[in-house]
């Protein structure tokens, strides 16, 4: 049987208000993890390595960054007619934007029927996790569905958190209902304590996948979204399967790692993602090199940790620091720091996420924050341990006690 053709498309125009501050100058799927990469990063890098090489990325919100992200790091041969391409709301309906996930398809629709693919995947741009697609399409293929969803299994406590797939007790790669967020859910056959949650990654059957979109198109009342309108209309139809993360092998995953997902749509998820990566057998491996995540090469000298002017080593544990940064008898415990971080003789560091230039002044104290692009703590400043001082200054608390300093701010005593 001749191979599939198979198209990637990849959702990032998401607003992302429960990031904010993170979000307010740039799209969701531009905002920085990991010290070097964007989360868009993740999306692409799992369709690449599974072999797609056709996608392009629909994006919308403050989508500038995104754009020259996209522009500048994900550039393939296009002798082989292989490439990532960034695709604006184009407005070719109508003077109008995406009204969800569902209607960004709808408004690309000449972006499928220029390359006119057999098979569609449609992935989130805003989740860390790694899987490897071509696994999943020929589970697809073999199932005769018209439309799969990926899913991972959640403890049956967390189903309130997600869009959760009731199977058919008879046979489990068959969805018989969709329920977004329910508060008693059945749980699995195989494993009653867990449930299926919804991964937000589709692979579609192109000619199913045009239809569904044009007719939710037509619905007064729906909310034109991938999950919650055409999810339910294959159901509807007995035509939706679902992909259970567990039969996924990635090369080079271990039995720690093998099935991490985590959506980071909140400065808590966010947050906690970060402290995945740190521990010395992390719960997520960033160091997988038979699965890699490609991102932007950064012009960059390594690394630097020097003694102070009083001789006072630089200490680090438990962390990740990114090219360019340097550090000068400080400390830096339980942390992921972005490229050109410089922390200062007798700053500290602890439980805190830092992005690109930041910079911790002499004897200054950064404990269980976020800090954006550019923020700069002044000598003797303490962000992170009083949280009435840091919500008079106009940073976000979380409830659990995050603080998040937006981009270029100057935090003084």
């Amino acid at each position: 049987m001749p191979s599939k053709k198979i198209f990637g498309i990849v959702l990032a125009g998401g607003e992302g208000k429960r990031l904010m501050p993170l979000t307010e100058d740039r799209a969701k799927p531009a905002v920085p993890f990991g010290g070097v990469y964007r989360l868009v990063d993740f999306a692409l890098s799992n369709l690449l390595n599974s072999g797609i090489t056709q996608i392009v990325v629909l994006t919308q919100y403050k989508s500038h960054s995104l754009d020259r992200h996209v522009a500048e790091t994900w550039r393939l041969s296009g002798l082989l007619n292989s490439y990532v391409a960034s695709v604006p709301a184009q407005q070719r309906l109508g003077k109008r934007w995406f009204a969800g996930s569902a209607d960004a398809i709808y408004q690309s629709l000449n972006l499928i029927g220029d390359e006119e693919p057999d098979i569609v995947v449609v992935v989130g741009a805003d989740h860390v996790y790694r899987m490897d697609f071509r696994q999943m399409v020929d589970a697809h293929i073999s199932s005769g569905r018209r439309a799969t969803v990926a899913a991972i299994r959640q403890p049956i406590d967390l189903a309130s958190s997600f869009g959760v797939i009731d199977v058919d007790r008879a046979d489990p790669t068959r969805i018989k209902r969709f329920l977004e967020k329910p508060k008693d859910p059945e749980g699995l056959p195989d494993s009653p304590g867990e449930v299926l949650a919804s991964m937000g990654n589709y692979v579609f059957d192109t000619d199913a996948l045009i239809e569904a979109v044009r007719d939710d198109a037509q619905l007064e009342g729906s909310d034109h979204d991938m999950g919650g309108d055409i999810v339910p209309y294959f159901v509807d139809r007995d035509e939706a399967g679902v992909y259970d993360l567990i039969r996924n092998e990635v090369p080079g995953a271990t039995d720690r790692d093998r099935y991490y997902w985590r959506d980071v749509g909140t400065i808590e998820s966010f947050f906690d993602a970060h402290m995945d990566l740190v521990s010395a057998l992390p719960v997520f491996n960033l160091y997988n090199r038979a699965w890699p995540i490609y991102t932007q090469t950064l012009n960059s000298p390594p690394a630097k940790f020097n003694r102070d002017g009083w001789g006072n080593n630089t200490v680090v544990h438990d962390s990740i620091v990114s090219p360019g940064s340097i550090f000068s008898g400080s400390r830096i415990v339980n942390s992921v720091l972005g490229p050109w971080a410089i922390v200062e003789s007798g700053g500290a560091v602890s439980d805190s996420v830092l992005f690109d230039r930041v910079r911790i002044g002499k004897g200054a104290v950064v404990q269980r924050a976020v800090l954006d692009k550019n923020v700069v703590i002044e000598d003797g400043a303490r962000v992170g341990i009083e949280r009435e001082r840091d919500l008079e200054r106009g940073f976000t608390v979380t409830d659990s006690g995050i603080t998040v300093v937006g981009k270029g701010v100057r935090v003084v005593p």
